[in-house]
């Protein structure tokens, strides 16, 4: 039954480790042991990225500079133009921390893997989806919590020297650590998928439980009612919705091989849960975290969807067009 339902393995995982961070919260000692070892998998995840990435396909995706300029300007500028929108027109409908997760959630860098599968799967240009999916997790380090000092609240905020040291300490640091030992380690782990895929998603439930719990001890379910949830989940829709008709129309004006505009729709209309919740846990130290991060988690599921069902059509319709020549 769950087979025929549009929802993946992964997206049920999210919604029970929700629902244990409901009626099990960690809390106390329990709770820091939790956030400790969720800090270390995600630090681990970078690092396997890093030792993934290939160095000649960075020099290849590099080369396709309109490609690459035409995904960072969606991710950091076109991205939060429209969240910025958004956010002052649900501003009477949703609360505070939920207005500042829906603008974080648009200044975040766009995701690792799950673009450059939809890429691969749509038979897009992996190389360069390669490149500017880690580029973008790279320059998200410094561009995220920049955009964040300009779009939200000071108060809301715990941006200094030592937020942004940590952040690098823990994606960026162990990314550049990654690519070092490429050459001794790097084989074995593209051998090993199933290593990455556990560290990626682990690490996510873990954050995802300990945010949650936090929330849950905190009591702040309380001010989230249906109303508020609807027009979260519309205003999601709705962004997702509007960059991905931006990103195909610019594409075919642009006058982009078909590869690179797969490529330019799963780099460019994707945002990073992988990325965005150790950076919430950074900047909004002594917030409601769970509820800031909640616009990010149901935005990922959206994107996870609507990617896979068009990566999908793009491959049955390559397949025929090959078949018919």
């Amino acid at each position: 039954m769950l087979k025929k339902l549009p929802i993946d393995n992964y997206m049920l995982l999210l919604m029970g480790t929700v629902l244990l961070a409901t009626l099990l919260p960690v809390s106390g000692e329990a709770a820091r042991v939790v956030s400790l070892i969720s800090y270390f998998a995600v630090a681990m995840l970078f690092f396997l990225y890093g030792a993934k990435l290939k160095t000649q396909a960075v020099i290849a995706g590099m080369t396709n500079w309109r490609l690459q300029a035409l995904i960072f300007v969606t991710t950091y500028i076109v991205f939060p133009a429209l969240g910025f929108v958004l956010a002052v027109l649900t501003k009477g409908w949703l609360s505070e921390d939920l207005v500042t997760g829906f603008l974080f959630l648009s200044i975040l860098p766009s995701t690792v893997q799950s673009s450059i599968a939809l890429t691969a799967m749509a038979s897009g240009n992996v190389p360069a989806a390669i490149c500017a999916a880690s580029l973008s997790n790279m320059l998200g380090v410094v561009l995220t919590p920049l955009l964040a000092a300009l779009l939200l609240s000071a108060d809301t905020l715990e941006l200094n020297a030592s937020s942004a040291l940590w952040i690098c300490v823990q994606l960026l640091l162990p990314f550049i650590a990654g690519q070092l030992v490429r050459p001794f380690l790097g084989g074995w782990i593209e051998r090993n998928k199933l290593l990455t895929m556990v560290v990626d998603r682990g690490s996510i439930l873990l954050i995802v439980y300990s945010a949650f719990s936090a929330g849950v001890v905190a009591g702040i379910w309380s001010d989230l009612d249906a109303v508020t949830l609807s027009v979260l989940v519309i205003a999601d829709l709705i962004l997702l919705t509007a960059v991905m008709l931006l990103i195909h129309r610019v594409g075919r004006l642009a006058g982009l091989p078909r590869e690179d505009e797969v490529s330019f729709l799963f780099c460019g209309a994707q945002k990073s849960l992988a990325s965005g919740v150790p950076i919430a846990n950074i900047l909004f130290v002594g917030h409601a975290t769970s509820l800031i991060i909640l616009p990010l988690m149901l935005y990922h599921q959206f994107q996870l969807l609507a990617s896979a069902a068009i990566a999908q059509r793009m491959a049955a319709k390559q397949k025929e067009a090959a078949a018919a020549a």
